[in-house]
């Protein structure tokens, strides 16, 4: 199961356009490291690890809180929590598959994916249950939010940096790549050959 290619376009371009260091090196200067460069994250593998077992251990203690204080909420927030329950479990699945997918396997549109997903939708929604009062907010409630909310900001860290290695490696690979090309066909060799296919034709002009 993969991205389906359009999204991973586009999460491609935009990985290229905001984690790129145009203040990197030329590739003359790490063409000997290029190709053996391991840059998947073992901080940011770990958090993942344990966060997928930390989350059903959230879902469990938030259903059970919401049961309980049900009842002394009003409809607004009822329909309010309710669904961030849903939408927050379905992102966190995806969320998390593409988290292991993008740093394992080093996949810059899939690990983006996983950064935008955290920054702009599971780090939101935590933040708004850890600090909304109208929500009757339990102790146990409390401390389960704020330990998510430490994964989601430390994920959200590492997976930044580990994309930019990512988009900067493959931009050495791709300036490598065009360096050897140039080297196998200079340029020289290319326009003294169009010169000379120039130059063949007038002189089958001169007076016979």
């Amino acid at each position: 199961m993969s991205l389906p290619e359009p999204l991973r376009r586009r999460l491609g371009s935009f990985s290229r356009t905001v984690f790129i260091d145009s203040r990197r090196a030329g590739p003359q200067q790490h063409s000997e490291r290029a190709d053996n460069e391991i840059v998947s994250s073992l901080p940011l593998q770990m958090s993942l690890y344990f966060n997928v077992y930390f989350f059903p251990f959230w879902w469990l203690s938030t259903v059970v809180m919401l049961q309980l204080k049900y009842p002394v909420l009003s409809d607004y927030y009822k329909f309010i929590l309710v669904t961030i329950m849903i939408l927050t479990s379905l992102i966190e699945v995806i969320r998390l598959y593409l988290g292991y997918m993008g740093n394992l396997q080093e996949k810059v549109p899939e690990l983006a994916g996983f950064w935008l997903l955290t920054l702009l939708l599971q780090l939101p929604v935590i933040l708004f249950l850890l600090f909304n009062e109208g929500l009757k907010i339990q102790p146990l409630e409390r401390s389960v939010n704020i330990i998510f909310a430490l994964f989601l900001a430390f994920q959200v860290i590492a997976a930044f940096v580990t994309l930019k290695r990512m988009v900067n490696k493959l931009a050495t690979h791709f300036h490598l790549n065009e360096f050897d090309r140039l080297e196998e066909h200079p340029v020289h060799h290319l326009y003294g050959q169009s010169k000379k296919e120039n130059v063949l034709p007038m002189a089958g002009m001169g007076p016979h």
